[in-house]
């Protein structure tokens, strides 16, 4: 199947953060706090597939405030947080009512990798490891943290002939 024969089933976006929202790398200061670089353009990205009717979800296997913070500013609708990301699939399926099938998965790691061998639209970024590019139908153009998720939200949105409707208000 290629990858708009992928891209039009999809109705839940699921995306991993560190490699794939932001470019991996954590900034720890003198007190502990973090900071993390993200993409405006991803962000708007994921706005866009909101507004088109999709859902759009996190998982990560961290627990970070700047996430959550994130989170709400571009209308994630559920954040997952647990290691074993595959645990969280069949709440995830539940809770959306989609089938795996009708998932996109971003991920970039070895803990990636179940989730994406499940679902129906697997990407891996350029910056992920080689066994979760190995299992991924896609790999973005983008690297994570710098425009992949907004690739891969254009993609599902010109599949499912959505984009001109969405982005036209830009255009004018």
């Amino acid at each position: 199947m290629d990858i708009t024969e992928r891209a039009k089933k999809i109705k839940l976006l699921l995306l991993d953060v560190d490699g794939v929202l932001t470019d991996g790398k954590i900034i720890i200061g003198n007190y502990g706090d973090e900071i993390k670089n993200f993409d405006v353009k991803d962000g708007l990205g994921v706005v866009l597939l909101k507004k088109a009717g999709l859902y759009a979800a996190i998982i990560t296997a961290r627990n970070s405030r700047i996430v959550k913070i994130r989170a709400r500013q571009i209308g994630i609708d559920k954040i997952y947080e647990n290691h074993y990301k595959i645990k969280s699939l069949r709440d995830i399926k539940k809770r959306f009512r989609v089938k795996e099938e009708e998932i996109c998965f971003v991920g970039d790691d070895l803990i990636d990798i179940p989730i994406l061998k499940r679902i129906g639209f697997a990407v891996a970024v350029p910056n992920a490891v080689k066994d979760t590019k190995d299992t991924a139908h896609y790999i973005t153009k983008n690297p994570g943290g710098r425009g992949a998720v907004r690739e891969i939200c254009e993609i599902i949105l010109k599949a499912q002939g959505k984009w001109e409707k969405i982005a036209k208000r830009y255009f004018e």
